[in-house]
């Protein structure tokens, strides 16, 4: 009988293993993609809205979203003078520690956690390698003074960190290094990626605003980025440039991540710009990139609320410095629905998706729930946060029936799941 209880306990123990959501270790979540794993949350805001669970002070200035891994919250902001990596209990927001490590007055990028290792972009592109557990620096890089890096406009660096197995791939914006691959363990340079000699008239040399994805387009392992020329791919293993579109770049801030699957590209920008979708395609041993079709900027443009694909589908907030729901058709580009009135609230639109539905933080602070769904749009329910100063631009995070917003020098969790 005694076996019998244990098998039973051994196999539940493994069922709910299999079942546990990955950590949002990372920018966008473990796939850089926006989408949470959770499910079991409310479905209609009327019925259960969310409720605070508490509140976290003390983080600084800045637009940092958040990293959760191993019981922790980990966060950027200009703290006590200088701009700091920081660490926060995930059970009730009492910050851990902070370790000073950058010369920006506020902090854009989001931290990268791995293992028992933190790494965070500066926005004057220090980056720095911590320990998790106490946040003491093991090593640390400058993308300028290192590499030559260079930014496509002033409002300095915004990336998060990839960690690729062993290896660590940030964007300097260098000539010589725009993407580099550096060993994780002691940052030592493993490849530097050379800028296109001919990337085009549109944009401005130096790095973008966005961080980078991995894709397997055309059985080629690459990173793709968008960078102040617009997007690029390079070899994940040394680093050469495969393909360059750069139709997409407007020479003001390229910001939203790509979105990435089989042989596919979607990329879009502000400022006027539009949206693309590319084709990757090989020929021979070279690889290059078919646009399928382009969006000016009055079908879709993106600003820096980002965009998430669910299926055929992508949604989003249309307009520059604008939050429209919007949901388009990618095979064909065309609007399924929105993208010609506000939501609602005011300015950009950060989304993550998380259950089948889609949480829009507004610029104002006003945080709505939109079913993901092509049929229609159905707003499920809005509130306003216990807290809102200035720009509400950090990312929302899902994770585990709670939402994470993080709003300058405070943190929200806020209670998100069905009620039993």
């Amino acid at each position: 009988m005694l076996r019998a209880i244990s098998a039973i306990a051994i196999v539940t123990s493994l069922t709910v293993s299999a079942l546990a959501e990955p950590d949002w270790n990372q920018w966008r979540g473990p796939q850089r993609d926006g989408k949470s794993t959770a499910t079991g949350l409310s479905h209609d805001w009327s019925v259960t809205p969310p409720e605070l669970i508490w509140q976290s002070k003390g983080l600084g200035k800045g637009y940092s979203s958040v990293a959760i891994a191993n019981g922790r919250i980990f966060t950027l902001g200009f703290l006590d003078g200088q701009e700091s990596l920081i660490a926060i209990d995930l059970e009730n927001g009492e910050r851990l520690w902070a370790t000073p490590f950058g010369k920006g007055d506020h902090s854009n990028g989001t931290p990268t956690v791995d293992g028992d290792r933190v790494y965070a972009v500066g926005l004057n592109g220090d980056l720095i390698c911590a320990e998790v557990g106490t946040g003491r620096e093991i090593w640390k890089k400058d993308f300028g003074e290192d590499f030559g890096g260079k930014m496509m406009s002033g409002w300095g660096y915004s990336e998060s960190p990839l960690i690729d197995g062993d290896r660590l791939i940030c964007t300097p914006g260098g000539s010589d290094a725009v993407i580099v691959a550096l060993d994780k363990h002691s940052g030592e340079t493993i490849w530097q990626s050379k800028a296109a000699q001919d990337p085009g008239p549109k944009g401005k040399d130096g790095a973008g605003y966005s961080s980078i994805v991995v894709s397997n387009a055309c059985g080629e392992k690459q990173f793709i980025q968008l960078t102040g020329r617009g997007v690029i791919g390079v070899r994940a293993s040394d680093g050469e440039l495969l393909w360059q579109y750069n139709t997409v770049a407007n020479d003001v801030a390229n910001i939203p991540t790509p979105i990435i699957w089989d042989d596919f590209v979607f990329c879009s920008t502000g400022y006027g710009t539009g949206a693309a979708l590319l084709k990757l395609q090989r020929e021979g041993n070279d690889i290059t990139a078919e646009e399928v079709y382009f969006l000016d900027a009055n079908t879709f443009q993106n600003h820096h609320g980002g965009m998430i694909r669910v299926g055929d589908h992508l949604y989003a907030g249309h307009k520059h410095n604008q939050g429209f729901p919007i949901c388009l058709d990618l095979t064909t580009g065309s609007v399924v629905w929105g993208g010609d009135k506000r939501g609602p609230g005011t300015g950009s639109a950060a989304i993550v998706f998380a259950d089948q539905h889609l949480i829009y933080r507004y610029q104002d602070g006003v945080i709505a729930l939109i079913e993901a769904t092509p049929t229609e749009y159905k707003l499920k329910g809005q509130f306003k946060p216990v807290f809102q100063e200035g720009r509400s631009w950090a990312h929302p995070v899902v994770y585990e029936g709670k939402l994470y917003l993080r709003e300058q020098n405070s943190l929200m969790c806020y209670d998100i799941a069905e009620s039993p």
